[in-house]
């Protein structure tokens, strides 16, 4: 037998469905507008994890550039930025990069000081196939960033032969600063050194595996105290090439200094004048 409902209970029956409904929309808005992603390619990458250790990043504010298609996989131009926000008393203090499919995922680690001035750097790497290139930012106070990017690679950077007759590791090294720096201005800052950074899976003419021969670090200074350092790996293109920036505090002196494997090393000095 059917009875009737009161009017009142039906239109308080709709209120209250309205009302869970609302909720769930909020709580699913939140979730969107939540910067960090529950699953992202540094989640499923070893090397990424063991930075990003327990915390699980934001994906506001880290910046990743890099071409969609590349047709050249041995000199890959890439530039990752930070443009979030950070407490006044805070900065991006390391940057690593990573390819998914590389033989070896990591690319680079960039460790920045406030005399860096700007979280921004440019480099070209080498790809080995299609895949993710993804970065990670650390901040000084334990805030990370997280970002990744696809790239199609028509010939492997990892495999292809070097042509020609090759430089002298470590030699003519360039650095091209500005001639004067305003303080608290950052200033890009340019640098190129001639170096195979062999990978040690290429073959010679021969079919003989070329040893493994790399940059692994690259040291600024000024004044001497360190404004920006850079660990490398063979996912660098040869004669590796960095665009950093420096906000020097003072006048004074800088010294580049680049490291290889066998315990070379090079150096560049250069005056730091006022504007």
């Amino acid at each position: 037998m059917h009875v009737a409902r009161p009017a009142h209970y039906d239109a308080a029956r709709r209120r209250l469905l309205r009302g869970i409904a609302a909720a769930v929309a909020a709580i699913s808005l939140a979730g969107l507008a939540t910067p960090a992603l529950a699953e992202g390619p540094w989640q499923r990458l070893e090397a990424a994890r063991s930075v990003l250790g327990d915390t699980e990043p934001s994906t506001q504010g880290l910046v990743l550039d890099l071409p969609h298609v590349s047709e050249d996989g041995a000199s890959v131009a890439l530039t990752v930025g930070f443009d979030g926000e950070l407490a006044d008393d805070d900065h991006i203090s390391r940057i690593d990069l990573f390819a998914t499919a590389n033989p070896s995922p990591e690319i680079a680690t960039f460790h920045l000081t406030p005399l860096s001035g700007k979280a921004e750097i440019s480099t070209r790497v080498r790809l080995n196939e299609t895949q993710q290139v993804i970065a990670i930012a650390t901040s000084h106070q334990g805030e990370r960033f997280a970002t990744a990017r696809e790239v199609r690679i028509t010939v492997s950077g990892c495999l292809m032969r070097n042509g020609g007759d090759q430089p002298e590791p470590l030699s003519n090294p360039r650095v091209s600063i500005p001639s004067s720096f305003t303080p608290g201005q950052p200033e890009a800052v340019r640098t190129l050194i001639n170096h195979p950074m062999e990978t040690g899976l290429r073959e010679d003419t021969n079919g003989e595996i070329v040893p493994r021969h790399i940059v692994e670090r690259f040291t600024v200074r000024l004044n001497g105290s360190t404004a920006f350092e850079a660990e490398l790996h063979q996912s660098i293109s040869a004669s590796p090439y960095l665009l950093f920036y420096l906000s020097p505090e003072e006048e004074g002196e800088a010294v580049f200094e680049w490291q290889d494997d066998t315990g070379a090393s090079a150096t560049h000095e250069a005056s730091i004048k006022a504007g």
